[in-house]
């Protein structure tokens, strides 16, 4: 664990950065005594009276996921700029860019022979709804032809059928369930049996001369009913859920225990039939919009420091760690900067970003369209990755980065500060999340990196990433953070360097889509 050089140098400034007297925890999260009293009131208000556990049922159970162009992403905007103006900070919802508006209705999904089971899965995004209609149909799998000449030959047998086009895994448990209990040997021999396996499954389709992508449209042509597909994310039960490139007949998304029982009742000859019935709504074209707020600056309103998340998410769960628990980090600091930091020297921002989950195109946009922000900015802090404590900061390739990143969080309580390591310079960061779009035009945007929490298999971009999995703890450690960071870059006494690293090759700005799932 890397700790920060608390060496502050003569300046009389910097001798009047806090210095943490005592601390007391409660639940992991820090309650510091401070000799700075915004800091001090920072953390006392956020261990005792946080708002993070309402905001998150309000956000996630009430509004629930926000994909862009569906009525909730709007929704959502609309609620972060009441949230705000309840807090006295003002907001509004900035057009950026249109996008093809849709709605996800009900999906029934039903196993009718050899018997009856309700079935675990989701309609995919943008899939197009069945109206009021219910389909009853037998399976068939993907079978393994030649070549594409043989595909189109045997292509006509799908008419009527649903098709299964995802391969059938060999286990549901995650690798880390096999390392705990199974031998050595056996780990081995279905790891090599699941490499096989899937290589196999990807030569499947390329011989039909087709991709992931084409494949779903030929079948509907062809006259499928519809397409079922199994994305497992390598956990017990959690799919990721993405979107549907079919136009006609539904894609759905059949959980791997499910999915795996319909493929080897289809694949033994038991002819099983599922009924699906799902509905959706085609909304044309809607406006999508970045939600931004501001503390407006005293001293220097033109120079801005900027805290960044995401709002939009994909629709399998509720979005609730990517990115609901960074979007309710930088609320929560904006109300904590307001309540104790009403009057910073320099203009606070906060962009809660449309369409990242499409390619970063809301904080992209905003690049675009604000170059006097981006010009003047002070620094951004960002945080996309999870419902876990931030415990990583780099200088994104900054030559001066180490020096006020270390000054500011020199101010941070020992027992959240302790747990950062940092990374100077560090290198760029071309894309993940919004604040590389900053980086890319040479602005200071740094990513607050948090834990794990398995992110990656359990709730990033999947049907499990709900309320349930929020660390609160963790959270309000994040938003003291932010809220201390965007307090220290404010009364810096100076305007932040940023020289970019010689010999770094530096990624490239790369302009926002701003007509999104539109025909040209």
């Amino acid at each position: 664990m890397k700790h920060i050089n608390l060496n502050f140098g003569l300046n009389i400034w910097y001798k009047a950065l806090p210095i943490v007297v005592g601390a007391l925890l409660y639940g992991g999260v820090a309650n510091a005594q401070s000799a700075n009293p915004v800091i001090n009131n920072i953390v006392t208000e956020e261990t005792g009276n946080s708002q993070l556990e309402s905001l998150a049922h309000q956000l996630f159970d009430g509004i629930g996921p926000r994909l862009v162009g569906t009525p909730q992403m709007k929704q959502a905007n609309d609620w972060a700029v009441a949230k705000y103006k309840s807090w006295n900070i003002p907001a509004h919802n900035e057009k950026w860019g249109e996008w093809r508006g849709w709605e996800r209705g009900v999906s029934h999904i039903d196993m009718i022979s050899p018997r009856v089971k309700s079935l675990e899965g989701t309609q995919l995004a943008w899939s197009p709804g069945m109206g009021k209609k219910t389909v009853t149909a037998e399976l068939i799998i993907l079978p393994d032809l030649a070549d594409s000449v043989a595909f189109q030959q045997w292509l006509p047998n799908v008419k009527g059928k649903f098709i299964l086009i995802s391969m059938c895994q060999p286990t549901g448990r995650p690798d880390y369930n096999w390392t705990e209990f199974a031998t050595k040997d056996s780990f081995d021999r279905m790891k090599a049996a699941r490499a096989a396996q899937t290589d196999a499954w990807k030569k499947r389709i390329s011989k039909t001369g087709l991709t992931n992508k084409t494949l779903p449209v030929a079948l509907e042509n062809a006259g499928a009913a519809g397409i079922i597909t199994n994305n497992w994310s390598a956990g017990f039960g959690v799919d990721k859920i993405f979107g549907a490139y079919t136009k006609i007949v539904p894609t759905v998304d059949i959980a791997l225990e499910d999915y795996g029982m319909l493929y080897r009742l289809t694949e033994s000859g038991s002819s099983p039939k599922i009924s699906i019935h799902c509905e959706s709504k085609e909304l044309g074209v809607v406006p999508t919009f970045n939600t931004i707020a501001e503390i407006k600056g005293t001293e220097k309103p033109d120079e801005y420091v900027m805290l960044s998340a995401h709002f939009d998410s994909w629709d399998g769960g509720t979005g609730a760690t990517d990115n609901g628990t960074g979007t309710l980090t930088m609320m929560e600091a904006m109300r904590l900067l307001k309540k104790y930091y009403p009057h910073p020297k320099r203009t606070i921002l906060v962009g809660h970003w449309g369409s990242e989950e499409e390619g970063l195109n809301g904080s992209r946009a905003f690049v675009e369209d604000h170059p006097e922000i981006v010009k003047n900015l002070q620094a951004l802090f960002n945080q996309d990755n999870g419902t876990g404590r931030v415990v990583n900061i780099g200088g994104q390739g900054f030559v001066e980065s180490k020096d006020y990143l270390t000054r500011w969080l020199a101010a941070v309580p020992d027992t959240i500060k302790n747990r950062i390591k940092t990374n100077f310079p560090g290198q760029p960061g071309g894309g993940g999340s919004d604040f590389a779009s900053f980086v890319a035009v040479g602005a200071p945007g740094f990513s607050l990196s948090s834990l794990n929490w398995s992110y990656g298999s359990y709730t990033w971009h999947t049907n499990r990433d709900t309320y349930d999995k929020v660390v609160f703890d963790d959270l309000k450690n994040n938003a003291m953070l932010a809220a201390i960071m965007a307090y220290m870059a404010s009364e810096d006494p100076v305007k932040t360097t940023n020289t970019k690293t010689e010999g770094v090759k530096w990624p490239a700005q790369t302009k926002a889509t701003r007509r999104g799932g539109l025909d040209k």
